[in-house]
């Protein structure tokens, strides 16, 4: 253990900021980090509401440490546009902020658990970049997933939102044989995206970047570029004498690979970690991020480090998470889903319609969307450490999976298809803390398509009789009117309705509360024309 204590700092922090979400919780991010005489430089998704950043903009507009990237950006998890919008952002911090001499990047999850002043000494005693840079291909960085795939093929879609696009270039790609070559004279690394970068680092990165078009191009292709692109320019750039191969944002993640969640019994454990800042705070932790924010600002303030954060967790975890020091709550329960959260259901027999919905919200928004995950064995899924591998294993831990599947998108809505028939599914997805609203898809159900779905479900086989089929369909066509009465006959809240031989005007109305979008978007996606074609 050993004890630190800040001095009095020198230059400016530029924080580089990327959000898209909870106007408020940004607004007094930026204030407590430019109370002390730093400076932050938002970057806002262009996904996100406009009126919510003319307000974020209003409100911050007093506040001359702050600015604004000239050019927001549609971003998604895992693809080039969240290294185009860093770049924006470090672009408007280098003009806007001239006496910064680092630029630190932040999410909208990261809290300060040391105070400014600590924070300052610590960065400013050594001449080096503070960033994870370890070898691509022979470190073991990389836990589960994807690895080599992530560079040597193209990658012209988002997993989350395009999944089925995304594998299927994938697997055209792979069978094809078309692989492609790192750039010459680069080494390609790999670490977390939290970094601090000095002043003529960053310099030397937009210049690179500027004068080699090459880098860029490549880039834009790989999967996940936010964990590989300023850790290989940084290296290539950078001796190895000037480089701190770490991160000062201290997270850790279970047993699963998903990022543990801090709350408000986590403050002591959080100020005693070697690090300056922490990920992810949970948005309810509203007492932790007080005490954080208050903390930021003092001055003389004495830290006693031990590095327990990750030993203690193994620990926990290990016991079962009941009755130990921080409480069964160490990281976030399996138990429930979260408060905070919204889970968005979609409820149509026809699989086909659901799921081109599906694809349809995903082209007019970033919402993360996933298909019947509970009821077809090969839904495409991220490698969740095996919970995801069957149906009986999905079903049976549904709660820690979606929660599981949420921390995986970063996100607070998410979106799913369900069977009409998981009954006991929706009740208890409606049971939980968080948000649920449910879309029922009323369809027309011809005689045709029924004898398809008898044929399907091993009902019926291609030899079936005519009159076998008679007797069938009566009894399939009541199951699925049965089916659905039941789902109305729960009153859940928050419910929603479709129908096919409803006008796209009047399906708009209840697509646009469900998606929580505006109505234009909503009679885009109503207007899709084969989107009840059998």
């Amino acid at each position: 253990m050993t004890e630190q204590k800040g001095k009095a700092s020198v230059g400016q922090f530029a924080y580089i900021l990327l959000c898209h979400k909870n106007v408020d919780a940004i607004v007094r991010q930026a204030e407590q980090l430019t109370a002390s005489g730093d400076a932050v430089a938002i970057h806002f998704d262009a996904r996100s509401p406009r009126e919510d950043f003319e307000r974020l903009r209003t409100e911050l507009a007093d506040n001359p440490s702050v600015a604004f990237s000239k050019r927001r950006l549609k971003c998604g998890w895992g693809e080039w546009s969240l290294v185009a919008a860093t770049i924006e952002a470090l672009k408007t911090a280098q003009a806007a902020f001239p006496r910064a001499t680092h630029f630190y990047m932040l999410s909208g999850d990261c809290m300060p658990i040391k105070t400014a002043e600590h924070a300052h000494a610590y960065i400013e005693d050594r001449d080096v970049d503070f960033i994870e840079t370890y070898d691509f291909f022979e470190s073991d960085w990389i836990k589960t997933g994807f690895k080599e795939e992530r560079l040597i093929y193209r990658h012209w879609f988002n997993e989350r939102s395009q999944a089925k696009l995304f594998y299927a270039s994938y697997n055209l790609q792979k069978r094809l044989g078309v692989k492609r070559k790192t750039p010459a004279g680069l080494q390609i690394m790999i670490g977390s995206q939290w970094w601090c970068l000095r002043r003529q680092t960053v310099e030397a990165i937009l210049n690179l970047i500027r004068k080699d078009k090459r880098i860029v191009r490549f880039f834009k292709t790989t999967w996940i570029p936010d964990e590989t692109f300023f850790q290989t320019l940084v290296r290539h750039l950078v001796p190895e004498t000037e480089i701190d191969c770490r991160t000062l944002t201290f997270l850790m993640f279970s047993d699963y690979g998903m990022p543990v969640t801090f709350y408000n019994d986590h403050y002591d454990l959080l100020l005693a970690q070697d690090y300056l800042f922490a990920r992810k705070i949970s948005p309810e932790a509203t007492e932790l991020k007080e005490k954080l924010g208050a903390l930021y600002t003092q001055t003389g303030v004495t830290f006693r480090t031990s590095d327990e954060g990750p030993r203690l967790f193994k620990f926990l975890t290990g016991r079962g998470r009941i009755g130990e020091r921080f409480t069964p709550r160490f990281w976030e329960k399996d138990a429930t889903i979260g408060r905070e959260r919204s889970l968005l259901i979609v409820t149509c027999k026809k699989w086909h319609v659901a799921k081109r919905l599906l694809d349809r919200v995903g082209s007019v928004s970033n919402l993360p969307t996933i298909e019947y995950l509970f009821d077809e064995e090969g839904t495409p899924l991220p490698d969740l450490g095996g919970i995801q591998a069957t149906l009986s294993k999905r079903t049976r831990h549904r709660r820690a999976m979606m929660r599981m599947l949420f921390d995986y998108y970063e996100t607070d809505q998410l979106l799913i298809c369900l069977d009409p028939s998981n009954i006991d599914l929706f009740r208890d997805f409606y049971s939980d803390r968080s948000e649920t609203r449910l879309l029922e898809i009323e369809c027309q159900y011809t005689d045709t398509y029924l004898e398809g779905h008898a044929k399907r479900v091993g009902l019926a086989g291609e030899h079936t009789s005519p009159e076998t089929f008679r007797t069938l369909l009566p009894t399939i066509r009541n199951d699925v009117i049965r089916e659905s009465e039941m789902i109305r006959d729960q009153n859940f809240p928050e419910f929603y309705r479709i129908r096919e031989k409803a006008e796209p005007q009047e399906n708009a109305k209840p697509l646009s509360e469900f998606l929580g979008i505006d109505a234009d978007k909503a009679h885009d996606i109503a207007e899709t024309e084969y989107l009840f074609v059998d």
